[in-house]
């Protein structure tokens, strides 16, 4: 009898889970997504911190990257992003302005400096729950350009509920980087063999204080490690309104300072070679930085035309900077296909404690930089875009077929001498 009821049980058991409907799971990415991204870059200004915080600023940088993501099943991607990107300096050629004819801070030199590559390789993974509520994301990012190496790891954990209404979420970085101590050129030993040296001081003819004699003191040290950690927190206030606010604390120790960044002393007699004036010092910056950054998102669908999107930002730092960004974009729907992107941002900024503008620091200061980024300035950068969207993807390239096209160009410029453009391309493809 016993045996005829447990059998009884198992067999109405089994059939209750046949009948009971199956639960589909979406897949968090349905098939693998390439995105080309490139842009190109240009800037100009009078203010080079390679000569001083006098000089020319010019500077024209390409850059070319693919993101690969790849869903490796329902719940999990892999994406690799790698980059490249190749500038020329006018500023950076002045580390040895002394490779041609008449140095001058307002004209390039043709050394190896005047140039660069910059590669970077990052690889993430990301877990989604079966409900797709908590979210799992690790990375590991390598980046190398001649004179900088830096690798990172990072990760984060996101958490929806209410209906994923609201999101909150952490994040963390670690990032260790070392230097390649590259001097100007005048304050350089003669056993230094970085292939900029046939540049020899003793023949040189100099002007102004002829008895050129810097204190200088090599740095103590290359490596400069940076760690920061994040908070956000989304919220659907309406079903047309979304809001969101992020914390940021970044720490930084190490060699903060950049080692071919020359500076000026007031209490020192200038000296030149040719036109160009030779480095009292290089810039010198306390070995240690915290940053904290609170700010927060508003987009308002308003229509089916025209979204706003909002931001704002306060930024602080103990070496005296604070700072407010605030930004609006405007996505307009022309079609079902295009839209534009009107887009303003303004920010302002104190100077950092050390700032010193060219021929004001002091000998006996402990710390100084004649860095315009570090400096008092207000910026105001304007910008368009017009993107175009296939969601079903008709146009092809081989198995890839064409999702969307991002073009956008930016405008900023800053209350003194710099300002800068740039020109943005994105291509996405998602894989039949």
């Amino acid at each position: 009898m016993l045996f005829i009821c447990v059998f009884a049980f198992v067999k109405v058991n089994a059939q209750t889970k046949q009948d009971a409907p199956k639960v589909y799971k979406k897949r968090v990415l349905e098939t693998t997504e390439v995105d080309f991204l490139t842009s190109y870059y240009s800037q100009d200004g009078d203010n080079a911190a390679v000569s001083g915080g006098i000089g020319s600023e010019s500077l024209t940088d390409v850059t070319g990257t693919f993101v690969v993501s790849m869903p490796l099943n329902d719940d999990d991607i892999l994406t690799i992003d790698a980059g490249i990107s190749a500038y020329t300096s006018a500023s950076s050629s002045n580390i040895n302005p002394f490779d041609g004819d008449n140095a001058d801070p307002f004209q390039a030199s043709s050394g190896a400096s005047s140039s660069d590559l910059w590669f970077n390789l990052t690889g993430s993974y990301t877990h989604s729950s079966d409900d797709r509520n908590d979210i799992w994301s690790t990375k590991l990012a390598i980046s190398s350009e001649y004179d900088y190496f830096s690798v990172g790891v990072g990760g984060s954990y996101t958490k929806l509920f209410n209906q994923k209404n609201t999101e909150v979420s952490v994040h963390g970085n670690v990032y260790i980087d070392s230097w390649k101590l590259l001097y100007p050129i005048e304050l350089r030993s003669a056993n230094v063999e970085d292939g900029e040296d046939d540049f020899n001081l003793d023949k040189a003819t100099i002007t102004g204080n002829a008895n050129y004699t810097p204190s200088f003191v090599p740095l103590d040290g290359t490596a400069r490690n940076s760690y920061s950690v994040g908070f956000g927190f989304s919220q659907i206030l309406h079903k047309n309104v979304q809001g969101s606010l992020a914390l940021d604390f970044v720490k930084q120790d190490g060699l903060l300072s950049t080692p071919f960044q020359r500076v000026y002393f007031s209490d020192v007699a200038d000296s030149f070679v040719e036109n160009f004036q030779l480095a009292d010092d290089i810039e010198r910056l306390p070995d240690a930085r915290f940053k904290v950054a609170i700010g927060g998102r508003l987009n308002w669908y308003l229509n089916e035309i025209v979204t706003l999107r909002t931001f704002y930002r306060y930024y602080s730092d103990d070496w005296g900077i604070s700072s407010n960004t605030a930004s609006i974009e405007i996505p307009v729907k022309i079609t079902d296909k295009f839209t534009l992107y009107p887009s303003y941002r303004y920010y302002n900024q104190t100077a950092a404690d050390y700032f010193k503008p060219s021929q004001t620091a002091l000998s006996t200061d402990e710390y100084y930089t004649s860095d315009y980024d570090l400096s008092k300035f207000t910026a105001n950068q304007f910008g368009f875009g017009v993107s175009y969207t296939d969601i079903f993807a008709k146009a092809h390239i081989r198995n890839f077929g064409l999702k969307s096209i991002d073009l956008k160009f930016y405008q900023y410029d800053r209350d003194t001498s710099f300002s800068s453009s740039i020109i943005t391309a994105g291509f996405k493809f998602v894989m039949d």
